[in-house]
């Protein structure tokens, strides 16, 4: 635990950030990914591939981990540092096959009774002709329509840049949590100041706009938890910030594994449905 004062000074520095600072802090290229905290956080991470329709993504990370004796279902966005491991991981924008993939890999947690954890980290889906022609839209739905009904806890964790349906297709959860300096929004300020004002250079007023940190989400009641970050960005202590990721999971965890199969379905329809009456 920090010292009061400390997090005093904490606190004033982070009223300092603009929503435009957050989102280059999200964006940072030495931000770490969705495997550098899987490494951290779970034991014996074990990644399985392909859609059973199509082929394998790097843009998504699905496996299998355990912290202890609990164990989990990962499925996590992930993004290259470089130009060669971006082309691998399609600069964490997902395919189609990656939702699949997503989805064969959640029923199976629903049938052995694994919580799932998310890592949502994504620019969004990819948006190339031919993921359209493989069905992107129906595999965003779909994935979406599955983790409503799913009866299995889901904890759903906000890495970095969760942008468009891409980050909302694996967000559909009974927590969602965001590092302090992670975004979350229907489309990029460059999308939208695009889009509204027909220029492109407004990102700044249109990230205020937008409402997409984790301060603003927290207060319209979008996400659960934020997770402190040092000055600078998680890329400034990764194993402080994974440590405090790997209590919220093991917490939420203990919290939802008292509810019934029922419970969990029905709660986290209503915590959806509230979510549109809060941002109204």
């Amino acid at each position: 635990m920090l010292p009061k004062d400390e997090k005093m000074e904490k606190k004033t520095e982070s009223k300092k950030l603009t929503a435009w600072d957050r989102v280059s802090l999200a964006r940072n290229a030495k931000r770490p990914t969705a495997l550098d905290y899987i490494n951290i956080i779970f034991d014996d991470f074990l990644e399985l591939h392909g859609d059973r329709l199509y082929s394998d993504d790097g843009a998504m990370v699905c496996g299998l981990a355990n912290i202890g004796k609990q164990n989990f279902t990962i499925i996590a966005e992930q993004k290259g540092r470089n130009t060669k491991e971006n082309i691998k991981r399609n600069f964490g924008m997902p395919n189609p096959e990656s939702y699949r993939k997503a989805i064969r890999l959640m029923k199976q947690a629903e049938k052995f009774n694994r919580p799932i954890v998310t890592l949502i980290d994504t620019k969004g889906a990819y948006p190339g002709i031919e993921a359209e022609q493989r069905g992107q839209g129906e595999a965003i739905a779909k994935s979406m329509m599955e983790m409503a009904n799913l009866k299995t806890p889901i904890i759903c964790i906000v890495i970095g840049e969760g942008s468009s349906g891409g980050a909302l297709a694996i967000g559909v959860g009974d927590e969602i949590i965001m590092l302090e300096n992670a975004v979350y929004s229907v489309l990029s300020p460059e999308g939208f100041s695009s889009i509204l004002w027909k220029d492109g250079k407004r990102v700044k007023e249109a990230a205020e706009k937008m409402k997409m940190t984790a301060q603003d989400l927290k207060k319209l009641k979008v996400i659960d938890k934020i997770i402190d970050e040092p000055e600078g960005g998680a890329q400034k202590d990764l194993e402080g910030v994974a440590e405090s990721m790997k209590k919220i999971i093991l917490t939420a965890t203990k919290k939802l594994a008292k509810k019934s199969k029922d419970e969990l379905v029905q709660e986290r329809y209503q915590k959806f449905r509230k979510m549109g009456e809060y941002a109204q």
